[in-house]
């Protein structure tokens, strides 16, 4: 295949959903999904951020399958219980270690909660919370691999690398039922 054919068949592409919480979008290309965005403030800063993540992507209605995605996502920020496991996740060029650490997140259940070292002892890395915070920190799928249940020690709500950092994570788990003694948004 040369590099023209390969750039053809493997343009991203992006669309944007709205949400009980607000705009979000969703990145696909032929290996499947290359990632989702939270909310950014409204559609124009979400479009926006989209292009940043995703520069050469061409903004489009989405076929069936993404399309599966965005219901799914969108049910579950209403709090529906959605599984998200059989979605495939385009994970080209994201670390070994950050793809163990997502396929864990990918097993925890809507409403249950992982600690970051919960997370790093069933890696068989029980010295990784760090680590295993930092992959999550950069998890281009949320809240797909649903890192903002994975909390810090003694169900603290850790780190949040969205939009709105811990107050969106906290309204995650929220939505959820998921807040295992972790103070409310306005405690």
């Amino acid at each position: 295949m040369t590099a023209s054919m390969r750039t053809a068949i493997d343009t991203p592409f992006f669309a944007l959903f709205d949400t009980a919480i607000g705009c979000c979008g969703i990145a696909w290309g032929e290996a499947g999904i290359r990632g989702v965005q939270l909310p950014e403030g409204g559609a124009p800063q979400t479009r926006e951020r989209m292009r940043e993540r995703f520069p050469d992507a061409q903004e489009l209605g989405p076929p069936a399958a993404v399309q599966a995605a965005i219901d799914g996502v969108v049910a579950m920020l209403r709090g529906q219980a959605h599984d998200f496991r059989t979605l495939v996740l385009d994970l080209r060029g994201v670390p070994e270690f950050h793809q163990r650490v997502y396929a864990v997140a990918r097993s925890i259940g809507p409403g249950q909660t992982l600690t970051y070292g919960e997370v790093a002892a069933r890696l068989g890395e029980p010295g990784a919370a760090r680590a295993v915070g930092q992959a999550l920190g950069r998890n281009p799928f949320a809240p797909v691999v649903p890192c903002h249940r994975v909390l810090a020690a003694g169900d603290k709500p850790g780190g949040f690398s969205a939009s709105g950092g811990i107050r969106t994570k906290l309204r995650l788990l929220l939505i959820e039922g998921a807040m295992r003694g972790t103070p409310g948004l306005f405690d």
